[in-house]
């Protein structure tokens, strides 16, 4: 990941944000007061199930859709009030998308040089420059060698890589990226991974990939995780995985782990926090809890042990 700058305003900043879909006997809020906050130059993971709202994050952040309350800023420019005009120039300059599915981010016509030059002309960029743009940007993402041959005559690995030149052709703002390895074998999935890391390093590209994947969510040091419309859990490492195998082999053979994660619970605005299943579930927790307040830290008690004081633990007797 690259330095992030404190005096740079968050590359993305979503604060109560909320999307509500309509129909004529239907109202569903995929986004429920969801806050986000990215700095610049980061690269991060969004997990979520499905439903979860990740997918409708991800169309607003993009300029595909657009909240129905709340706020969404994206490099200090607040999106929620754009036109369609101006939502149209924001994909076009200030967003890069790559799709799950590699036949759906290229032009079947065109080279592989075609498509990483097509979208800078329509930025108004001269032929010998875009030419030259797209050249760096394949040699980039190591594909220079697809240059002239049109997608039906690339892998599905190769098919990405040069979709993501294609997403950095204008020199994006953000780049987002959704199940980018969905549709890729363990080895293409790692391959194209590296060039997202790549694209965020180099060329200095805040970077969201949305993924079921667990493998591809443990290669970034941020991991988002999405609950009924609002953001839930982090998990934060110290040293993400490479992508073949979250282990390090010692002097004599054996592996020991390369990282530790640490979970992290959010808390929003008004002071909310979802509590994750795996923890509540064991304990039988579903409506109320009971807080107590601790020196530096605060206990959470099921209900059924909200009705009486928790008994002080007792200090140890001496032994005789």
């Amino acid at each position: 990941m690259t330095a992030s700058d404190p005096t740079l305003p968050p590359a993305i900043e979503c604060t109560s944000l909320v999307r509500i879909y309509r129909t004529d006997n239907l109202e569903v809020q995929a986004l429920q007061g969801l806050d986000l906050h990215v700095a610049q130059g980061e690269l991060i993971a969004l997990v979520g199930a499905s439903g979860s709202g990740k997918s409708t994050l991800l169309g607003i952040l993009a300029g595909l859709d657009a909240p129905s309350a709340g706020s969404v800023r994206v490099d200090g420019r607040e999106l929620a009030g754009l036109g369609p005009r101006e939502r149209m120039l924001y994909r076009r300059r200030s967003v890069g998308f790559v799709w799950q599915s590699p036949p759906r981010n290229l032009l079947p016509q065109l080279t592989a040089l075609q498509n990483v030059a097509l979208p800078q002309r329509y930025n108004g960029v001269g032929r010998a420059a875009r030419r030259a743009r797209a050249l760096e940007l394949l040699d980039s993402m190591d594909v220079a060698h697809c240059r002239d041959r049109t997608p039906g005559r690339l892998s599905g690995g190769e098919q990405q890589r040069v979709a993501i030149a294609v997403a950095l052709a204008n020199s994006p703002t953000l780049l987002l990226a959704d199940e980018p390895t969905g549709e890729l074998d363990a080895e293409s999935a790692h391959i194209v991974m590296a060039a997202l890391r790549e694209a965020n390093t180099a060329h200095g590209v805040t970077t969201l990939i949305v993924t079921h994947d667990e493998e591809v969510a443990g290669q970034v040091r941020r991991t988002v995780a999405i609950r009924d419309g609002r953001t839930a859990t982090e998990t934060h490492r110290d040293e993400p995985a490479s992508g073949a195998a979250d282990a390090q082999a010692d002097g004599e053979g054996a592996t020991r782990p390369r990282r530790a994660d640490v979970e992290y619970a959010v808390v929003d605005r008004t002071g909310r926090v979802q509590l994750p299943p795996e923890f509540t579930e064991p304990l039988g927790i579903r409506n109320l809890v009971r807080l107590t307040r601790e020196p530096g830290h605060i206990e959470v008690w099921p209900e059924r042990e909200a009705q009486q004081e928790p008994e002080p633990a007792k200090p140890e007797e001496d032994e005789a």
